[in-house]
This record gives C-alpha cells, structure tokens and sequence, in this order.
C-alpha cells in the first residue's frame, strides 16, 4: 500500500527496460493499438518486493468483483508480475537482463511525471531518460473487462530516476563520444610575467 492506496505500490530501486517514457508508442504485438507511455520494471527478488505487489493485485481484483466483473472473479486472472527466471506469457524465454527479478510492464495514456533523486521537483530531461537506468516507479493496479477479457492490469504513475545504468537498448551519447575530435577550444596560452593571457 502507497499513500493510503491498496493498489498502489512504491516500487524499491529497480531497473527499467523498453522505457517509453517520453513518446507513446504502441505494443509491439498490437502495432494498430493505441499509443501508450510505458516501462517494463526489472524489481529484484531480492527486495521481498512480491508481497507488495501481490497485495496491491488482489486489492485490485476485489474491486473489479463488483465494478468490472458483475459480482464473479474470474476463474482465472492472468498476473502481470512475471518471474525473470522463468518464460514470458509467449513462452519465449526472458533475456538476461531479467534473470533474479520480478518483470512488470505499466502503462498510461498519460505522460508519466519523470524526475530525479536529487531534485524531485524538476521533470528529468528526454536525454536523461533510458532503457537500463535505475529507479523508484509509482505504480498502480487496476481491474478491466475490455475485449471479452478480463483481469487486472498495471497502471504507470511517475518516475524517481535513482542512478544511472549501462543502457540496454543502443547508446547513450556524451560529450565524451567526440573527445579529441572536432573544433575543440584550446586553453589560451598564459604569459609567465603578467599572468594574463596572451
């Protein structure tokens, strides 16, 4: 519980993947879906983070009884909480960067509020924002009944960027890509009598 909210969770520092955290973009799966902000949480084990999570899904589910689901549970409500040791739903195996972690996609239709440890109050740069940086999510689960399917989803609430990571998809480029290359501005020359430049 975060804030008073059964459903909502505070995750522990986590790492992020296929964050889509300033552009909205569809599901790979679903291309004609509509555009969502997203990010897939890498929450080690190691945190005992589950049982957070697991509560704040069942506190959703008990909501969606009466207000999704017309009084009956779901015989069988599909998790969004995977085991990164494990497969994905598509049964392909989860890549290395997942393995001793709890996986959870959230999303929104909304920008998410991105900030950073160190100034909680000034929304991150696009450029500071990347798959393989580390973070505190605020999340949010959530029941629905859309499509003739029904179960519990996890909604994306806003960003506390905690640390930098190595990136997982591409690069992340600095000044440093150019060091030594290019129109450099040479340290101007001083004059030992005066100290001043020459």
């Amino acid at each position: 519980m975060y804030q008073n909210d059964a459903k909502r969770v505070l995750t522990p520092e986590c790492r992020l993947s296929y964050a889509n955290l300033v552009t909205p973009k569809a599901p790979a799966n679903n291309p004609n879906a509509e555009p969502k902000y997203s990010v897939t949480l890498l929450i080690p084990k190691s945190t005992g983070a589950k049982t957070e999570l697991d509560a704040a899904m069942a506190a959703a589910a008990d909501e969606g009884v009466n207000s999704k689901w017309n009084g009956a549970r779901p015989a069988r409500l599909e998790s969004v909480v995977h085991d990164g040791d494990g497969v994905r739903p598509n049964g392909e195996a989860f890549g290395p960067e997942c393995k001793g972690c709890w996986v959870v996609t959230a999303s929104s239709k909304n920008p998410p509020y991105v900030c950073g440890i160190d100034n909680v109050n000034c929304k991150l740069a696009p450029t500071d924002i990347y798959s393989g940086m580390y973070a505190r999510v605020s999340i949010n689960f959530y029941p629905y009944n859309s499509a003739g399917k029904r179960g519990v989803g996890c909604g994306l609430r806003g960003v506390m960027k905690t640390r930098d990571g190595e990136p997982l998809s591409g690069a992340v480029v600095t000044a440093s890509e150019f060091a030594g290359v290019g129109n450099s501005v040479a340290a101007p020359k001083i004059n030992p009598l005066t100290g001043l430049p020459m």
